[in-house]
């Protein structure tokens, strides 16, 4: 499917809105994924290049079960026709009890401007609250052995019953260098907003320049870059998983946390405001555009593995 230009940037009640209209038309036809997640089904889904995780392996609970079940395209209570990317983990504090969930899109970005209209949540839909949970949005490469020098990753990631040695509910903006997973030791920089963060939010990533942005709802609450700047392409990703060791007691009955998922795009090589990043998702949704692909693959191609 080939992205439209994006015209009629008139009747707008403000000048900075029709200001990044104006600026929104000049995303490039060859340099833009979104995805509105309208999809007819989960097939519909994979089709436009989401994979859904099955591969056994970090982060999470180790014996943790990762695939079905765990994700779901839900109907928008709010908005008829729209639709929400929904992911769901659940335990009873066993490792065999435990189900994980995540979804990656192709291992073929870089630089540029990504964002996504994410629902964190602070207690589960059912069970007990207090388990360590993880929410997550991100891009990732894979880590081919401790310390790897070309590990690249860019994340928000929010514990809402705290977590790693600290019970503070935080949001954390993280760029990272590289690590170690065993035993741990990692190098990255790192941003925390030490409140919840429950509900809707705009979640923005600008990788430009040999800098890292992260923008929460069009305000700019950290900048990253050195060593920890990215230095192969990363995939997308979603995930929801637990803690290792932040577990309540095993229970008969499961805990139930969800995290959705409105929408998500990337613009190439670009460095798109908040204004402009909202613009061009009401352009797409305005123009039917819901699931636009034009971002080339790496040259050569890479691997989606979605196991990290």
């Amino acid at each position: 499917m080939h992205a439209r230009r994006w015209t009629g940037c008139t009747g707008f009640a403000s000048l900075v809105g029709a200001i990044a209209c104006t600026l929104a038309q000049a995303a490039p036809p060859d340099g833009l994924f979104f995805d509105d997640f309208r999809h007819t089904d989960l097939n519909a889904f994979a089709a436009h290049g989401w994979i859904h995780r099955s591969a056994a392996g970090h982060p999470g609970i180790p014996g943790a079960q990762w695939g079905p079940g765990t994700v779901a395209l839900v109907a928008d209570p709010q908005l008829p026709g729209n639709q929400f990317l929904r992911l769901r983990a659940s335990t009873d504090g066993t490792a065999a009890g435990t189900t994980q969930a995540q979804v990656c899109h192709a291992r073929k970005y870089f630089e540029g401007t990504y964002a996504a209209r994410v629902r964190f949540s602070d207690e589960p839909v059912a069970g007990q609250d207090g388990d360590v949970v993880v929410q997550t949005f991100y891009l990732v490469s894979p880590l081919r052995h401790d310390f790897d020098p070309t590990f690249s990753e860019v994340d928000w990631e929010y514990l809402p019953n705290g977590g790693w040695g600290n019970p503070t509910t935080r949001l954390y903006g993280i760029t990272w260098q590289t690590v170690r997973l065993e035993p741990w030791q990692a190098h990255n920089q790192a941003h925390e907003e030490k409140r919840s963060v429950a509900g809707w939010h705009t979640l923005i990533l600008q990788v430009k320049d040999g800098r890292t942005q992260h923008w929460l709802d069009g305000v700019r609450v950290a900048e990253h870059g050195g060593r920890n700047y990215p230095v192969v392409p990363m995939s997308v990703n979603f995930n929801l998983w637990f803690s290792p060791g932040g577990l309540l007691p095993v229970s008969k009955i499961h805990r139930v946390y969800e995290q959705d998922v409105d929408w998500v795009l990337h613009v190439k090589d670009q460095l798109i405001s908040p204004d402009q990043v909202d613009v061009l998702v009401q352009s797409q949704r305005d123009t039917r555009q819901f699931a636009v692909d034009t971002v080339a693959a790496a040259t050569p191609a890479l691997p989606s593995t979605c196991d990290f």
